[in-house]
């Protein structure tokens, strides 16, 4: 017997393609277009997202039939709120220089739009477990492009990847590496991160035409 259902098995397959929260709905593109410089705190906050939304929405769920309609997004907000400070604290004692580094964006994880749709459109109307896949699916929808697009704004604007040398060894201070590659700074500015994106997108309905919406 398998472990998940098709229609369970469908809440996590499908954010991570056809209905990819930041390619497909156009959600939190914010944070694609800040941290995704570097790898690594494109990872760090993919998993924070995966923490939140995933614990968030089974909470929500476990509260839906007692949380008066006219104040529940104020708790949802304290919900996450609440996620987001467990997040914060755990990287201000284990990893304080990265905890700099994202600084007002893991605060902003509270308004984050995917965390509170998912709240709103599918934790306050289902049970905990299929919340719970739900949470997984869409953070981890959300996650996959931000080290996607993390993973090319490093390399090629900075010859990296987690901050170790990939594309040779710099030879001088200008950025020139070894067999000729310099560095490409225009990569690690916002603007690069949504050309990334917008290429995501243009492979993602290339491959999958029912995607492209009609005229």
């Amino acid at each position: 017997m398998a472990l998940l259902s098709k229609k369970d098995a469908n809440l996590i397959k499908d954010p991570l393609a056809d209905n990819n929260p930041i390619t497909i709905q156009v959600l939190g593109i914010c944070s694609a277009l800040a941290i995704t410089a570097e790898l690594k705190a494109s990872v760090v906050m993919a998993i924070s997202v995966l923490f939140v939304l995933g614990i968030g929405n089974v909470v929500i769920s476990l509260m839906r039939n007692i949380i008066p309609s006219k104040i529940r997004i104020i708790v949802q907000l304290i919900v996450v709120a609440t996620l987001v400070i467990i997040v914060d604290q755990v990287l201000k004692a284990f990893a304080y220089e990265l905890s700099k580094t994202l600084s007002v964006f893991v605060g902003l994880i509270i308004t984050n739009c995917i965390i509170m749709g998912r709240f709103e459109a599918f934790a306050l109307g289902n049970g905990p477990w299929r919340s719970f896949l739900d949470g997984i699916g869409n953070a981890l929808g959300y996650g996959i492009i931000l080290v996607i697009v993390g993973f090319f704004r490093e390399l090629l604007g900075s010859g990296t990847l987690f901050g170790f040398p990939v594309l040779g060894n710099p030879i001088n201070k200008t950025g020139l590496y070894a067999f000729g590659y310099e560095n490409n700074g225009f990569m690690i500015i916002p603007p690069a991160a949504l050309i990334v994106v917008g290429i995501i997108i243009w492979v993602q309905r290339s491959r999958n035409k029912a995607l492209i919406e009609d005229n």
